[in-house]
């Protein structure tokens, strides 16, 4: 059962349990800062190129996860992205097309296992390295109150471009045991769910670590260290090429970008995947 919490135990007396979650591949089956390319495009906020870009951008990370150098890489290429948009006008999109978008991705496991912690009265958090205004907006929808993510400057109501704190890797972990000492929660009684190596941080500070859906080197990790491991399944991830309509470029341009993708795959067998 994917609900079926394990090890569980009780906290130190007068501390909490927290459960802390990623969010891509781990909550949902998808990547939440690429998730909206076609719905930033239909609102002038893209080009088509930029667009395809993205999915192209997916379509790797969907196979095959990223890794530290590649989050980094993926970071500056959407904060240059996002310089000047308006920070409102991002949010209304977003919130607006969400549950055509995103809602549809949420893993039926990860929503049982949410309600399994909260039955268990420990506090729920997402955790993830994708934008504030992105990650809030998934929280709400699974009634999570509390969210540590990447937080973009803002200037005059738009995005400047510049990185304010970018959750990944130790970061995230200081940001999860600063959490703690203010939540009062027992770390050690705690649990951390994620698909990523570059989580390892994260999952190493708690005494329930689990990996979800996990990349190559983190399943060889978890294996190692005898930590549990989980599948989640449904729904099962997809990433379609988008056709030449859907992003306003000629068809031949797409089959060509989708031909070079493929041959990078071929190339790279040995990729981060699980």
């Amino acid at each position: 059962m994917h609900s079926q919490l394990s090890s569980p135990q009780q906290p130190a007396a007068g501390k909490t349990v927290a459960a802390f979650f990623d969010l891509d591949k781990t909550i949902i089956a998808t990547s939440s800062a690429f998730a909206f390319g076609k719905e930033f495009l239909h609102n002038g906020l893209i080009s088509p190129a930029t667009a395809l870009q993205m999915s192209l951008t997916k379509a790797s990370f969907m196979r095959s996860g990223h890794s530290d150098e590649q989050l980094n890489n993926t970071r500056d290429q959407l904060t240059s992205m996002v310089a000047g948009w308006n920070v409102d006008r991002v949010r209304t999109i977003a919130k607006d097309t969400l549950h055509s978008v995103l809602t549809p991705a949420i893993y039926a496991e990860a929503r049982e296992l949410i309600d399994a912690h909260r039955n268990a009265g420990h506090e729920v958090i997402i955790i993830s390295a994708s934008a504030t205004v992105l990650v809030e907006l998934i929280a709400e929808e699974l009634g999570i109150d509390t969210v540590i993510a990447t937080e973009l400057e803002e200037e005059d109501g738009h995005f400047t471009g510049e990185v304010l704190f970018f959750c990944k890797g130790d970061a995230k972990a200081e940001a999860l045991e600063e959490l703690s000492k203010e939540h009062n929660i027992d770390l050690d009684a705690s649990y951390s769910y994620s698909d990523s190596i570059t989580d390892l941080p994260m999952l190493a500070r708690v005494g329930n670590p689990v990996a979800v859906n996990p990349d190559r080197h983190l399943k060889k990790h978890a294996l190692e260290e005898s930590w549990e491991i989980r599948t989640f399944k449904d729904p099962e991830p997809l990433f379609v090429m988008p056709g030449a309509k859907e992003i306003g470029i000629g068809a031949s341009v797409v089959a060509a970008l989708a031909v070079a993708a493929g041959i990078w795959i071929a190339q790279h067998p040995n990729s981060n995947s699980a």
